[in-house]
């Protein structure tokens, strides 16, 4: 089978579909890749890329054809609104050249925000008569309202018009949460939805070889660690609350792994609170975080308190739950109902500060045992219900279905 993944975020950046097209690659799949050049998230175009021109190398045995993009910047609603638009120009103007003479199975469309991304995509399956097949990980148009990135109900509505254009002409919808099959259909019409879940490479649910870097906070004590994009998304503010709530228990220490436009604003709360408690040492290599996170006390995952969080559940859930350390999941809906559920830790309403600083304290103050009891029940619902090898097998054969399918009607 051949399949065309387009996505604009790939290696060198750290996100899912890298560990899936390597997969696929190993399964068999001849795997092409159309993206955008990495500069995510710091902003800037990585050391060995350019902004201009289109670029092709490999990455696992999956070829890469990259096109110009304007590289995000840093707090700049603008200049994330450029770097959304100039993937989709890039894509809709070079994709096809790029891919001119490639056959494909299928096209694949690795579905962050925003959805419009994936117009080139349906562009692309148009023009070579071939089934596409969208993993959404976010809902649109909610996430940009909820955000508050936008505001005005003119564009909510046409951004709209556009979500329901790409999903009807869409083969198939996969769905990361249970939760989103509802929101999607009331605009999908009669494309297929499945839910298809995130997960993480088995790295993570093996003890981490090596010797991770030493981070403040983690080399002792209780520690609270909280890995991945630090945005207005994730709620953050909870954490600064209840690190102030246990400023005088210098045996618990919270550790904030990554980078995002909170960064700087917790490093100034860190400043003016004197919150010797609160460390962010930055951002670090994926393949050093399952060391990371076995190393921590308690893994935190936070998201703002927005109607739309409910029905998500953030990536760094599966990787929580297999590492096998107890988790605390400060957030609203589906995230926090998976973890109670797995018996792997505690739930806490979103954006609460003081309740988060009572679950901490809860957390501190069990047995080692029980605490390893909620990592151990992690980790088994990790393999029942989020194994990579499972899932990629179940993804090749939804293409392969979506393939037969356009096959038989043509």
């Amino acid at each position: 089978m051949r399949v065309l993944v387009v996505s604009q975020y790939f290696w060198p950046e750290g996100f899912r579909i890298n560990e899936v097209s390597k997969s696929l690659v190993e399964k068999g799949v001849q795997v092409d890749v159309l993206t955008g050049k990495p500069n995510y998230p710091e902003g800037k175009i990585f050391a060995g890329y350019r902004m201009g021109g289109c670029q092709h190398e490999q990455y696992c045995g999956a070829n890469i054809s990259r096109v110009p993009l304007i590289p995000r910047g840093k707090n700049s609603s603008m200049r994330l609104a450029l770097n959304y638009l100039s993937f989709i120009v890039s894509g809709l103007v070079f994709g096809p050249w790029l891919k001119r003479g490639r056959k494909y199975d299928v096209i694949f469309v690795y579905g962050l925000s925003p959805l419009m991304l994936a117009l080139p995509a349906l562009f692309l399956g148009w023009l070579k008569k071939v089934p596409v097949v969208i993993w959404v990980q976010d809902l649109w148009p909610q996430s940009l309202s909820a955000t508050g990135y936008v505001r005005n109900r003119l564009i909510l509505w046409a951004v709209e018009q556009v979500v329901r254009f790409i999903y009807r002409h869409a083969d198939l919808l996969l769905v990361q949460s249970r939760a989103f099959v509802e929101p999607v259909r009331a605009l999908a019409s009669g494309t297929p939805i499945k839910y298809y879940p995130n997960s993480v490479d088995g790295s993570f649910a093996v003890p981490a070889t090596g010797k991770s870097p030493e981070v403040p906070g983690l080399e002792g004590g209780f520690s609270v660690m909280f890995a991945g994009n630090i945005g207005a998304a994730q709620g953050v503010e909870v954490i600064v609350e209840a690190a102030t709530f246990l400023k005088e228990r210098k045996d618990i220490q919270f550790v904030v792994l990554g980078d995002g436009s909170c960064r700087q604003w917790m490093l100034q709360q860190v400043a003016d609170r004197k919150l010797t408690n609160l460390h962010l040492p930055g951002r670090f290599p994926v393949e050093t975080m399952p060391g990371f996170m076995q190393k921590a006390s308690a893994l935190l995952v936070t998201l703002a308190d927005r109607e739309i969080f409910a029905a998500t559940v953030p990536n760094k859930v599966q990787a929580y739950l297999a590492a096998g350390r107890p988790i605390i999941a400060c957030l609203p809906g589906e995230g926090a109902r998976l973890v109670v559920e797995a018996r792997a830790g505690v739930g806490v309403k979103a954006e609460d500060g003081k309740a988060l600083a009572e679950a901490v304290l809860g957390l501190y103050k069990m047995s080692e045992s029980e605490r390893d009891e909620m990592g151990r029940n992690g980790r088994a619902y990790f393999y029942e219900h989020y194994d990579h090898e499972r899932l990629v097998d179940q993804l090749i054969d939804e293409l392969r279905g979506v393939v037969q399918k356009k096959e038989s009607i043509q």
